[in-house]
């Protein structure tokens, strides 16, 4: 499955390879990081893109979506103002550069990526915080009765709080998000998985998990073909809920078309908001959910969402919070 956290510039955009580490005196290969480094701050984006390989322009199909990238980080992070470390890794004529960083805007330090070949080819990039977002939220007790937002057995690709469990937790407004679709024999889809209607949680109805007002629904942005990504509206078509205690449910990457809701409606939980699609940020249909203490998606801050009278790998639960690796279901 491959797609970038929701609205999170930390986003990788292939993942890093087991290389053996290197001493920082490699310079040639340290020069080239340092190059592609300064490239992407400058806007460079068509030249880097020019460097992609064909896998890499699966997760950035235009250079404009590399350069929709470079404006959400400087917009989040703002201007690298300091250099803590550098360090290459090499193996069979593969270099990672890693590089941890100081930004202006940044709450902690950015961990910048670079993968090439011999060739110089980007094989891998990424940005994104060093480390589990800080949160004044890590013992919230959810104030409103939240149930899952679906019927049936959902698999839980991203959930939890560390960074093993859960990429999202880098960024503080998605600190306890999810990451949600159906599984069948450990697959997301059938066939050859090339369109939207192969994979099993596409169009299946999503429900309001608590009573409350909405005060966002977007629709009309279209679902992307499975492996392509829209950078440049990550939420995709979603809805925000307005639970009052400053409580806030969004459901991202709904199916175009399929949004029941307006703002202004009152609504109470199990009520069908939408369809599960693949608008947005995404590479596959899923439904992204997260609750926040604001209605306005990227701003505020995320909030744990314990949800009650569930069933995890065939076990009930009272009232918890799901975890990567997870069946679950409502009770």
């Amino acid at each position: 499955m491959r797609h970038l956290a929701l609205g999170i510039v930390a986003a990788v955009l292939a993942a890093a390879p087991a290389l053996a580490p290197q001493p920082a005196a490699d310079t040639a290969r340290m020069r080239t990081g340092r190059a592609y480094t300064r490239w992407f701050y400058e806007g460079k984006t068509d030249t880097l893109w020019a460097l992609f390989t064909p896998t890499m322009r699966g997760y950035a199909p235009r250079a404009q979506d590399l350069a929709a990238f470079r404006g959400q980080v400087a917009s989040q992070f703002g201007a690298e103002t300091e250099v803590v470390s550098e360090s290459v890794a090499v193996d069979s004529g593969r270099t990672a550069y890693t590089r941890v960083a100081r930004f202006d805007r940044a709450g902690g330090p950015v961990r910048v990526f670079w993968r090439t070949d011999a060739g110089g080819r980007v094989s891998g990039f990424a940005i994104r915080p060093a480390g589990p977002a800080t949160s004044r939220f890590l013992d919230y007790t959810t104030k409103t009765a939240l149930r899952l937002p679906f019927e049936g057995d959902w698999f839980v690709v991203w959930g939890g709080r560390t960074q093993a469990q859960n990429y999202h937790v880098v960024d503080s407004g998605q600190r306890f998000a999810y990451d949600l679709l159906v599984m069948r024999d450990w697959k997301t889809h059938g066939g050859d998985g090339k369109t939207l209607e192969q994979y099993y949680c596409w169009g299946l109805p999503i429900l309001a998990p608590g009573a409350g007002t909405i005060a966002t629904a977007v629709d009309g942005l279209p679902d992307q073909e499975p492996g392509k990504m829209d950078p440049a509206n990550p939420p995709g078509n979603h809805v925000v809920i307005d639970h009052g205690n400053a409580e806030f449910s969004l459901l991202g990457h709904l199916k175009r078309g399929s949004v029941a809701v307006r703002p202004g409606d009152r609504v109470e939980a199990g009520r069908q908001i939408g369809e599960c699609g693949n608008s947005g940020n995404t590479s596959e249909p899923h439904l992204h959910y997260h609750m926040q203490n604001t209605g306005v998606f990227g701003r505020g801050e995320g909030l744990p969402a314990q949800f009650t009278g569930y069933v995890a790998d065939g076990l009930p639960v009272e009232r918890g919070e799901p975890v990567r690796g997870q069946t679950i279901r409502p009770r």
